[in-house]
Formats: C-alpha cells, sequence, structure tokens
C-alpha cells in the first residue's frame, strides 16, 4: 500500500525523503535550528527543492553551519563564499547569515538558547494544524509576523513573515502536514 504524502513533496525522491524524515519534526537543537535558519534565508524567492539540492555545497561552504566560525567570516571568506558556483551566490543572503550568526548567539546569551527563545513562541510545543489540502496552508500568519518582527528588533536579517513561516514548518513548530499524510500523526 502506498504511503499518503502531502502533495508538495511530489514525487522527487530528495523531496520525498526531505518529507518523510525531517519536515515538520520538531527540532529542539540550537545548531540544526540555525542550519534551517541559514537554508531559508537562501530560500527567500526560490523554490525549496533548489536549496535541498545544493544543501551539502551549502553545509561544506559554511563550516557545517557552524554559527561560531560563520560569525567570524572576513572579506577573504565572503569572496570565496561568493565565488563557490556550489550554493546560492547571493552577497546580501551570504552577509545576512554572518549578521545572523552573530544575533543568533546574542540569543543564545539572552534566553540559554536559541532554541528556549524560539519555542517559547508556541510555549515549547508544536502547533497542529488541520489542513485537508495544500491550498490552505497559509504562507504566514499573525505569529509569523510577531516572530519576524521580533528577529528583525534582535538584529536577524532576511528574517520576513513567510520565511519564519517556512522555518516554523521544517523545524515542527507548526504540523502542517496535511490531515491525510502518513506523518500528520507521527510528529
Amino acid at each position: 500500500m502506498k504511503k499518503e504524502r502531502c502533495q508538495w513533496c511530489g514525487d522527487d525522491p530528495l523531496y520525498v525523503a526531505y518529507h518523510d524524515q525531517e519536515w515538520g519534526v520538531p527540532v529542539f537543537d540550537d545548531a540544526t535550528l540555525f542550519e534551517f535558519l541559514t537554508l531559508e534565508t537562501f530560500q527567500a524567492g526560490l523554490s525549496w527543492i533548489t536549496v535541498l539540492r545544493k544543501r551539502e555545497n551549502f553545509r561544506a561552504a559554511f563550516d557545517g553551519f557552524n554559527y561560531k566560525k560563520i560569525a567570524r567570516y572576513d572579506q577573504k571568506k565572503i569572496d570565496s563564499l561568493l565565488s563557490d558556483a556550489g550554493i546560492i551566490r547571493n552577497k546580501l543572503k551570504i552577509n545576512a547569515t554572518i549578521t545572523n550568526a552573530v544575533a543568533f548567539m546574542e540569543v543564545q546569551k539572552e534566553f540559554g538558547s536559541f532554541s528556549d527563545y524560539i519555542w517559547g513562541f508556541v510555549n515549547g510545543k508544536p502547533i497542529k494544524n488541520t489542513f485537508k489540502l495544500t491550498s490552505e496552508i497559509p504562507a504566514n500568519t499573525p505569529l509569523s509576523d510577531a516572530i519576524s518582527k521580533d528577529l528583525k528588533k534582535r538584529g536577524f536579517k532576511f528574517v520576513g513573515t513567510t520565511v519564519v513561516y517556512a522555518h516554523m514548518q521544517a523545524t515542527g513548530m507548526v504540523n502542517d502536514h496535511l490531515i491525510g499524510c502518513f506523518k500528520y500523526n507521527e510528529v
């Protein structure tokens, strides 16, 4: 019997694996949360599959998404990233990633962890939505608006409300698996 999945992942093996193993699974680890925040930043204006296909290249180029290292990137490193055809070479997004690494560590200092900060917006528990169709899933919500505003106030860049909502979905802060999807009750 074929598993029912959210329609957006189609039958691309990379997309299916991402859907089945990661998307919507609650993430409380700061390193992973930073990775997703970085990938969502680069995804802004592009399709998620584009970013997924370059994910391993991003991981290599950005030192395994080590925010402590990224916060110290200098112009030489920025120039090497801008010449790396394996990633999305957008100067504003590269600079935003460095800025976000610094802001990320400031949040850690204030809250103990980025996880405690971000999950505090949902009282530490995922919001379980009940969508039947992909078309019902919003691009943003009043909560993603509020988180976006707070992140920007803390110095983060490329964290508009749509990017934030995508981050919430990816890291399981919201369960937007369709109710007919086999993952809906698993996460």
